[in-house]
């Protein structure tokens, strides 16, 4: 049934991504995860088709529309199989920034390539002992008086694709020199700049794309490294973190949908009595509220979307929290669903289920908690007083 919510082109937009998830699969992505290399082949051709670039500014390559076409063509992957992590990193969340706060040679030096697929943008924020608490971010940045250059200090840790990423955007914090207060401030980081370190972190989610953790010792950056308005502090950083709240629900969509797919494919078909386990309501009850969970989550999604491509960044700050958690929620009832619906195969390399137990938690814990998400709309929606 045509989704009323969206518009002819983007429906058009799904129905094409789908197509290219189909041609990979669940299988393309097992082999390159458990090959320990990356989706280049599907990377390259989503870029060549538009679909990497397509929330980006026209006259820097891109298709010129928002985080609603952008979210589609990551959830349609996610239900073919193969979601791209760095779809989320790379062009919603640094190439967002870049295309609002960056100066033009930024936009001309980084957009193109984020659009073309050429080139990958990391993005670090989280911090060792921050966390969810972006106020107690310690990565400083200090302007040395005599050369105007930038020194950057401090710890980040799981950055995701920093290995095959030219730069990351990191998250900082300057003196503001009227209050003595430090403020968020954004630098790109280029991989190689001396200082710049990384050691991966062992991880037991199953995907190609890895988890660092950073150093970062007195790192020298030119002027130009900063991204934005030193003052801008909040507005520019949440410019990427709305994105990537939209992104990180889009991303759990597609997981429960393909979740979802599998458990009903096996339903329609596995035969124990007289009719396929699926005619059971103890099988297809779980399954059609699974659904309608993650239908609702879509609503809300399509919702956070629009919003912050109408430029409303307050709303779509509200909505974007509510569907990663409706997402991320309605992912990990899925998930578990589906593999008990199939039982020991559930649990089998075979079908490969078993996996997104683990990578369905993801949306839950990143980029921000469920908890801090209930923390913001009990005190932002519902105006009930903190207790932090």
């Amino acid at each position: 049934m045509p989704d009323p919510m969206e518009s002819q082109e983007l429906r058009d937009l799904r129905q094409a991504v789908a197509a290219l998830g189909a041609r990979y699969g669940r299988r393309y992505f097992e082999r390159v995860t458990r090959e320990g290399a990356q989706t280049a082949e599907l990377w390259a051709e989503a870029a060549e088709l538009g679909y990497l670039g397509v929330s980006l500014p026209e006259e820097y390559g891109g298709g010129g529309g928002g985080i609603a076409e952008l979210s589609a063509v990551l959830e349609e992957l996610g239900a073919a199989g193969c979601p791209l992590l760095m779809l989320i990193v790379s062009p919603a969340i640094c190439g967002t920034v870049l295309a609002r706060f960056g100066t033009e040679e930024q936009k001309r030096r980084w957009l193109p390539g984020l659009a073309d697929g050429t080139r990958k943008l990391a993005f670090g924020i989280t911090e060792p002992d921050a966390g969810s608490n972006a106020h107690r971010i310690t990565t400083t940045a200090r302007r040395e008086a005599a050369t105007g250059d930038w020194l950057l200090t401090g710890r980040k840790v799981f950055i995701s694709g920093v290995d095959i990423a030219e730069a990351t955007l990191i998250v900082s914090r300057t003196e503001d020199a009227r209050t003595g207060r430090l403020k968020p401030c954004l630098f790109l980081v280029p991989r190689e700049a001396p200082g710049f370190a990384l050691r991966p972190i062992e991880m037991e989610v199953h995907a190609p794309e890895r988890q660092f953790e950073l150093v970062l010792d007195e790192v020298r950056l030119p002027g130009d490294a900063l991204v934005g308005d030193e003052d801008a502090g909040l507005l520019q950083l949440f410019a990427g973190l709305n994105p990537e709240r939209v992104m990180t629900a889009a991303f759990a969509l597609g997981m429960a949908r393909y979740a979802i797919g599998a458990a009903v494919g096996y339903a329609r078909t596995r035969q124990v009595w007289k009719e396929p386990i699926g005619a059971h309501q103890g099988i297809a009850h779980p399954l059609a509220q699974a659904h309608i969970e993650v239908e609702l989550a879509r609503l809300m999604t399509q919702k956070a979307a629009l919003l912050y491509d109408a430029g409303d960044d307050a709303g779509a700050g509200e909505a974007a929290n509510m569907a990663k958690y409706a997402a991320a929620e309605a992912c990990v009832r899925a998930v578990d669903q589906a593999v008990h619906t199939l039982g020991g195969n559930g649990l089998t390399a075979e079908f490969g289920l078993a996996r997104l137990i683990t990578a369905s938690r993801v949306a839950r814990i990143a980029p921000v908690s469920r908890e801090m998400i209930l923390n913001y709309v009990s005190h932002q929606s519902l105006g009930l007083p903190k207790s932090y």
